[in-house]
């Protein structure tokens, strides 16, 4: 396979004008599948300034090209827009009730009645696919063709060559689902859920690795985080002469039904001023609401309407009143930044009342809305909201985030990288990626 890649990598040139319309772009660099047992692999992530969001350029097709995806932590699969410009040697349509189809845990039928092409087959399997920001939904076919990824050492910084996996199942999902809440030029949204054909899981299954992948996700959108797929606690412990895993605490995850990552907090407590009582909010519930969701869809914390009037008015009383302006949307609490030295800490206590205590600096919750007015960056998600309390990327970034599925636990951090003088940009060299 990878000579024949390698083939239609050289023969790209003559067929570059089928390229110049598309948002993807084509990848000069040469892949292999190395002989040597692969430990980690690597995918540089973005931050996307306008929506605070990140996405990463998945490298796919025969000639590869990069296609920019949306990066979504309880999504099912990947799934990208194929009707417009998706040129493919190495596309194909597993047929209905074949073991493709089996495997994406679908049995629903599809005949497009439009010439072939990739998204449009006869007796192929279709797969919903859905957009995180709006929760609308797609039926598309399921394909599979060509992903390459970076490889690496977890004893350098360097990435090592591109590999594949030759038939990487996804989803061509229809166009309309890119239409709303997506950063600029999306074409597509990468699930790092636990569903079978999820990223994770598929580059696990395809090279050998551990059930476990990492986020380092970088707040600042000049520089790159990273997922990095496979044991990188193990294999990644020296970084400048320090091990940036050793303070990691763990606490349960659960999956929901619908592949979402949930853990349990048992307390909130601000400036050390309980919130909560322990057990006020309640565990992980089967369903559409209940429990605390780890997401890469929103920006901010979001929390059920109550415990959001709850958290707010005890976030203020620990600032001078005077300092509160006006509100500026979305947010409901602001503050004149002129005024305020230091903003509280809020300590989420995991799983039980003497669990470990995830700590979120001021720095971690606040967000300059307007020159000089800095707002709570937490969110009233109303009385059903999906989750009674949503973590979202603000809260996620420069944190080293461990989801190891094989134990059913997530790790976390309990200081930020800056205080070992270390920020997500620094951990792998991306000038070429």
């Amino acid at each position: 396979m990878a000579s024949i890649l390698h083939y239609f990598l050289a023969l790209s040139l003559s067929f570059s004008f089928l390229f110049f319309l598309s948002d993807s772009v084509p990848i000069p660099q040469h892949h292999t599948n190395p002989t040597k047992p692969i430990n980690l692999l690597v995918l540089p992530v973005q931050n996307d300034a306008s929506t605070g969001l990140h996405w990463a350029n998945l490298q796919k097709r025969t000639p590869l090209m990069q296609v920019p995806v949306l990066v979504d932590l309880n999504g099912n699969h990947l799934w990208v827009n194929c009707e417009q410009h998706y040129s493919s040697k190495t596309y194909q349509a597993p047929f209905c009730h074949s073991t493709q189809c089996s495997r994406a845990n679908t049995h629903q039928c599809l005949s497009c009645p439009a010439a072939s092409r990739p998204g449009c087959h006869k007796n192929t399997c279709g797969l919903m696919s859905t957009n995180p920001i709006t929760q609308q939904t797609g039926l598309g076919e399921l394909g599979q063709d060509v992903l390459a990824i970076h490889a690496t050492q977890g004893s350098t910084q360097q990435l090592g060559p591109l590999v594949t996996v030759p038939q990487f199942l996804f989803s061509c999902a229809p166009s309309f689902l890119l239409q709303k809440g997506l950063p600029r030029n999306i074409q597509g949204v990468a699930g790092l859920g636990h569903a079978p054909i999820s990223l994770p899981n598929q580059l696990a299954s395809h090279f050998g690795l551990q059930h476990q992948f990492t986020t380092c996700l970088s707040r600042y959108p000049t520089s790159k985080g990273a997922l990095i797929f496979g044991d990188a606690p193990n294999n990644m412990q020296q970084f400048h002469n320090q091990d940036i895993f050793h303070d990691l605490a763990f606490t349960p995850l659960t999956v929901t039904p619908q592949g979402e990552y949930n853990v349990r907090v048992s307390s909130i407590r601000i400036n050390q001023h309980s919130v909560f009582p322990p057990n006020k909010i309640s565990s992980t519930i089967v369903g559409s609401s209940g429990g605390t969701m780890i997401s890469t869809s929103t920006p901010h914390m979001v929390l059920q309407q109550s415990l959001y009037q709850a958290f707010t008015q005890v976030f203020a009383q620990q600032l001078e009143k005077q300092a509160q302006v006006k509100s500026v949307a979305p947010f409901g609490l602001c503050f004149n930044s002129n005024k305020i030295n230091a903003y509280p800490s809020v300590d989420l206590v995991m799983d039980k009342p003497n669990g470990p205590v995830w700590r979120i600096s001021g720095e971690d919750l606040m967000v300059q809305a307007q020159p000089g007015v800095t707002c709570l960056g937490v969110m009233n998600g109303g009385m059903q909201p999906r989750a009674e309390v949503t973590l979202g990327t603000r809260q996620l970034e420069e944190k080293l985030m461990v989801f190891d599925l094989a134990r059913s636990r997530v790790g976390f951090s309990t200081s930020s990288l800056h205080s070992h003088g270390v920020k997500c940009g620094d951990l792998f060299n991306f000038a070429n990626a």
